[in-house]
């Protein structure tokens, strides 16, 4: 007598799809990719799929929620010290699919385009803080504050692609920058 399949519990089969879909989505971005991509990724059929997902779009966006989410929880969001670099490149290099997603291919779909605004806007904003409260504020630290989330998610994924070099020292590498960044703003 054949034993009874066994079903994944339900939150352990979305987590399962996520993670394939992630892999699916940065390996082609969301136009190229899908639902029959991240299934087979996943190993399970599309009617399954659709148990948990209505559709290729509430996919994709639960996939960069996830990121956003988990990016966050690694990196915070209400302020940056001499600790976030180094934060942001461990995120990265846990989930690098993830940061990719998020900073390179959500940016170029206009209908995802929010998540990555939303990103940019807050890290801006935090970046001003941060700088107003050395440097005067003015076009050049407000040029700084809109440049240094770019410079910093650039940087990161540049070290992605570049298979990771020096994991120990990229953080430093990453600030090295970030300080030639702030010093050009702080020139009068």
């Amino acid at each position: 007598m054949a034993e009874p399949v066994r079903r994944m519990p339900r939150p352990q089969r979305r987590e399962q799809i996520l993670e394939a879909a992630t892999r699916a989505f940065a390996s082609a971005g969301f136009a190229a990719t899908g639902l029959d991509d991240v299934a087979t990724e996943a190993g399970i059929t599309r009617v399954i799929l659709y148990r948990h997902f209505d559709s290729k779009t509430d996919l994709y966006r639960a996939v960069l929620d996830r990121a956003c989410a988990r990016l966050t929880d690694v990196v915070g969001r209400d302020d940056y010290d001499e600790h976030t670099l180094s934060a942001l490149v461990q995120a990265a290099a846990a989930d690098p699919d993830g940061f990719r997603l998020l900073f390179r291919h959500a940016a170029r779909e206009p209908e995802f385009r929010d998540v990555t605004d939303a990103l940019a806007a807050t890290s801006t904003e935090v970046s001003h803080r941060n700088l107003t409260a050395t440097l005067p504020d003015g076009p050049w630290t407000r040029w700084a504050a809109r440049l240094l989330p770019t410079l910093t998610t650039e940087a990161v994924i540049a070290w992605l692609d570049a298979g990771q070099p020096d994991p120990d020292q990229a953080a430093d590498r990453i600030a090295q920058a970030v300080h030639g960044v702030i010093a050009a703003a702080a020139q009068h």
